[in-house]
């Protein structure tokens, strides 16, 4: 394997480091996962801040640089030579510094060592990597003992009512009953999650289950002019905080999200 592209990207601004989070639509879709993400960072060991935060499969930098405007040391791991261009103009436009390393999620602890971070991001990876088993082993790998892993991944439950509300029963039947979640040979998805396999995946890494949520739940099924009204954002905000520990409603989220913890 060819030597992988590393680079720090550093931006010339003096004023972003305010924390530049998600509006509108994207602020709404969000939410729960920003707020799990806080509340990770906040029970790391304070007395060891900044910390180190390992985003994998995060080239444009959607997390990475606001983590970075927070003071944090984020390392960015993506293969798309271009996903890391657009981080480098992100970070100059937010005056941060963020290092960039071309490379895959299974690969980790070969780019860039075991027990390298505190925290290790990886959403919307999981689905389209050829071995998910072995790309949660990195990841495993690459945090520190005491630290966690935050998984972000499509649900298959969400992927069958989806297509059951557009009319597309077949299709909603085939979701729910194919073993990777696919609807069909147009589903651009390779494979979906339920509570029990993200869970079941997380595990058998030998990491803990910390806290599972469910991400987006009424936020994809709402008309977008709610998204984007401040009053009705904050009480969709709201509602999604409380659906996303619900037992049976976060089933129905688009996104599962785990946060899984390393404890030796």
């Amino acid at each position: 394997m060819s030597r992988p592209e590393e680079r720090d990207i550093k931006g010339s601004g003096t004023a972003a480091r305010q924390g530049r989070w998600p509006r509108g639509g994207g602020k709404v879709r969000s939410a729960v996962l920003w707020d799990a993400l806080r509340k990770v960072l906040d029970r790391l060991d304070p007395g060891a801040t900044p910390h180190d935060i390992v985003d994998v499969g995060g080239g444009t930098g959607g997390f990475a640089v606001p983590m970075a405007e927070l003071g944090h040391r984020v390392t960015v791991v993506d293969s798309s030579l271009d996903a890391l261009a657009a981080l480098e103009r992100r970070a100059a436009e937010s005056g941060v510094t963020v290092h960039a390393v071309q490379g895959d999620a299974v690969d980790l602890p070969d780019l860039l060592g075991r027990d390298a971070a505190d925290l290790v991001l990886c959403h919307s990876v999981l689905e389209y990597v050829d071995d998910p088993a072995a790309a949660m082993a990195a990841l495993t790998a690459t945090v520190r003992a005491g630290g966690s892993v935050s998984v972000l991944v499509p649900g298959q439950v969400a992927a069958a009512l989806h297509r059951a509300l557009a009319g597309h029963f077949d299709d909603a039947r085939r979701a729910l009953t194919d073993p990777s979640g696919r609807w069909g040979e147009h589903d651009h998805t390779p494979r979906r999650f339920t509570r029990q396999s993200l869970s079941a995946l997380v595990e058998n890494a030998g990491l803990r289950v910390g806290a599972l949520h469910g991400v987006r739940i009424f936020a994809d099924l709402v008309p977008n002019g709610l998204l984007e009204a401040e009053q009705d954002a904050e009480s969709l905000i709201a509602l999604e905080a409380v659906a996303a520990v619900h037992p049976v409603l976060r089933e129905l989220a688009t996104q599962l999200h785990v946060v899984a913890d390393r404890v030796r």
